[in-house]
């Protein structure tokens, strides 16, 4: 448990490298610890070797490959494959505000607001979506939000207010 919290703190701190070193050094020791098999491929997410992350996640355990910790990094390489293809964010905000109908250019919006680091900004424009048209795009809104949530920590703050709001449009 120290050793996990340690190589938390490591990527937590912008050593990626260090980190998924003792993940993996975890790893020799316990297979099948899902807290350091997350970690790992978070590491490798962090450094920007998304081929190794999936690789990673791909040969997952079985044992561990459903866990909440494997689960939310197979979200994160979601995320950052997104990443790799947003558009540019000052672009794609003046085609909202050209045609603030654009449901399309709304959601590419949200994928470029997310790659720059904007959470919270990019699960506002998907719930502003969820308003304007709650099936739009059978329900992509609504998925790239989850899939969103999922990638955070279930009581990061972010998370809980965001998902008060989905559910409110939910429910109205």
């Amino acid at each position: 448990a120290d050793a996990i919290q340690a190589a938390e703190d490591m990527l937590a701190e912008g050593a990626a490298a260090d980190a998924a070193e003792t993940f993996a050094a975890i790893l020799e020791e316990e297979p099948d610890n899902a807290k350091a098999y997350g970690g790992l491929v978070r590491s490798h997410l962090a450094i920007g070797n998304l081929e190794q992350a999936e690789g990673l996640l791909n040969a997952a355990p079985e044992k561990i490959a459903r866990s909440q910790e494997v689960e939310t990094a197979r979200a994160q390489l979601g995320l950052a494959r997104q990443a790799a293809n947003a558009g540019p964010l000052d672009q794609l905000q003046a085609k909202v505000a050209a045609d603030p109908a654009d449901m399309q250019a709304r959601f590419d919006l949200a994928l470029a607001q997310h790659a720059a680091g904007q959470v919270e900004a990019a699960i506002d424009t998907l719930l502003d979506i969820m308003r304007r048209d709650r099936d739009w795009n059978e329900g992509a809104a609504k998925a790239q939000l989850l899939t969103i949530f999922e990638a955070l920590k279930p009581n990061d703050p972010v998370v809980l207010k965001g998902r008060r709001k989905l559910a409110s449009i939910l429910l109205s």
